[in-house]
Order: structure tokens, then C-alpha cells, then sequence
């Protein structure tokens, strides 16, 4: 069983390299990938009829080199280096919608943002029609004013 492993290296190689490629669906963070691709050399190694030691030697080189050349290169493509991504809700500071539901001084009202309705609220009243902008959000209310 084990001669059989040792002579198809390189399924396993290849295994490795698409669990790890799975595995980065998950986290999205560019570290996994970074070890499918030392599987995939380890797969050109152990195709090339290198002993088990080379392959396992260029599988950690590879690895070790992706994380410190290849990840900060994906990061700073795809992730454009913001570290402070807004959420959905936290997106909404600055966007303007129009008010559907009026708002009053002491209670809230419903304002319409590109198609979703948020309860908001303000310091003054403001009516039915009038556009407004996000300048806060406390939870899922929305503080506007009007523009």
C-alpha cells in the first residue's frame, strides 16, 4: 500500500493542492491558496520521478515562499488593503435616500436606500418625499437629515 502512495506521489500532491484550493473558498484570506500552490510544484516534482524528501522539500519551499510573495500580492490586488471594510449597514453613512414614511421628531419613520426601506430617524421632522442623507446608524436605525 504504502510503494503504491510512494509511486503515485503525485495524486496526492494533486489532492492536496484542490483540498487546499476548497478550503480557501472558506476563508478568503490568500493563506491556504498559498499551500496549493506549493502542492501543485510538489505534483511537477513528484511527476519529474524526485525522491519523496524533494518533493516534500519543494512543497515547503514553494508554501513558505507564496505567503511572503504571492499573498501580499493578492491581498493588496482583490482586497485593495482596507483594513476597516464597512459592513452593510456601516455603508450606508454618507448615502442618500428618500423618505417613504415620515419622520418625526419623536418617532421614527421608513427611508428607501437603493430599494431597502430603514427605519429612520431625525432631529427634525422631515415629510414624506424629501431627500435625505445617512449620518448615523445606532443598531439597524439610521439617523438622517435632510439634504
Amino acid at each position: 500500500m504504502i510503494d503504491y502512495f510512494i509511486a503515485n506521489m503525485w495524486q496526492v500532491w494533486g489532492i492536496i493542492a484542490v483540498i487546499c484550493l476548497i478550503l480557501e473558498l472558506t476563508s478568503g484570506d490568500f493563506f491556504i491558496i498559498c499551500f496549493s500552490i506549493g502542492g501543485v510544484f510538489a505534483v511537477i516534482a513528484a511527476a519529474l520521478g524526485l525522491n519523496i524528501y524533494w518533493q516534500l522539500f519543494i512543497f515547503a519551499l514553494f508554501s513558505l515562499l507564496s505567503i511572503f510573495f504571492v499573498r501580499p500580492v493578492a491581498l493588496r490586488w482583490l482586497h485593495k488593503n482596507e483594513p476597516n471594510k464597512p459592513s452593510n449597514a456601516d455603508a450606508l453613512l454618507g448615502r442618500t435616500g428618500k423618505v417613504t414614511e415620515a419622520v418625526k421628531t419623536d418617532e421614527a419613520g421608513y427611508v428607501q436606500i437603493d430599494g431597502d426601506l430603514w427605519k429612520a430617524i431625525s432631529k427634525t421632522e422631515i415629510p414624506v418625499g424629501t431627500t435625505v442623507r445617512v449620518i448615523g446608524r445606532e443598531s439597524t436605525i439610521i439617523t438622517v437629515e435632510t439634504l
